[in-house]
């Protein structure tokens, strides 16, 4: 009777190490990185933020104008002190404007009550109208700035103040603080998914060497 050979000493297919991930489908190990679509914007702060930027600018013009209208006052006019002066003050009250909108945490901090927007807008309108007084300049075209620059700047404060009050910076902050949590999020879970491809890199290598070992 014949003898039986005996079984190959070589490896068969179950005793290859497993594929990354554990073994099992191929979506098992891959990472839904490249599957993950960023979120859209929130349309809401997408307005606000270009509102914000069409409002430093106008508050950077006006600045510029009441620089001229301040040196016109002093170098002119027989040397207007009180109109120059006046000029300073709007300059410094319109850099504070341009700065609020950046929404620096250290400006919002201590002036607590400019965080809200009617309160916002009575400030701009308030520059405007410094702006736009003291006309005490002959220069036609500087007198075209002042009103450009007061219009535009009284026009975005009444636009602040009307949204403030129909409750809009409300929701505003209660959507940045929301999508500031939500991008907090993603950033730990793409941290999470980088170490644990680490971990499964780790894991591949040591059961390879231990394949190896074992077939040795």
């Amino acid at each position: 009777m014949a003898r039986e050979e005996p079984s190959s000493s070589a490896p068969g297919s179950s005793e290859l190490p497993p594929p990354a991930g554990g073994g099992g489908s191929g979506s098992v190990g891959e990472t839904p990185l490249g599957r993950r679509r960023r979120a859209p914007g929130d349309p809401l702060l997408i307005v606000c933020g270009c509102f914000s930027v069409v409002t430093a600018a106008t508050a950077l013009l006006c600045v510029a104008v009441n620089v001229l209208s301040a040196v016109q006052s002093f170098r002119f006019h027989g040397g207007d002190i009180f109109g120059g002066v006046f000029r300073c003050y709007a300059v410094v009250i319109s850099l504070f404007v341009c700065v609020l909108e950046t929404e620096w945490g250290f400006i919002i901090k201590f002036c607590k009550v400019l965080e809200y927007w009617p309160a916002r807008g009575m400030l701009q309108i308030f520059v405007a109208v410094m702006t736009k007084a003291y006309p005490n300049v002959d220069r036609s075209d500087l007198i075209l700035l002042q009103d450009i620059a007061s219009y535009l700047l009284l026009a975005c404060g009444l636009i602040y103040v009307i949204s403030g009050v129909l409750c809009l910076g409300v929701l505003k902050r209660s959507r940045q603080k929301k999508a500031i949590s939500r991008g907090q999020a993603a950033k730990d879970l793409e941290e999470l998914e980088k170490r644990r491809e680490e971990l499964e890199a780790l894991l591949l290598a040591e059961r390879c060497s231990d394949f190896r070992l074992g077939f040795c």
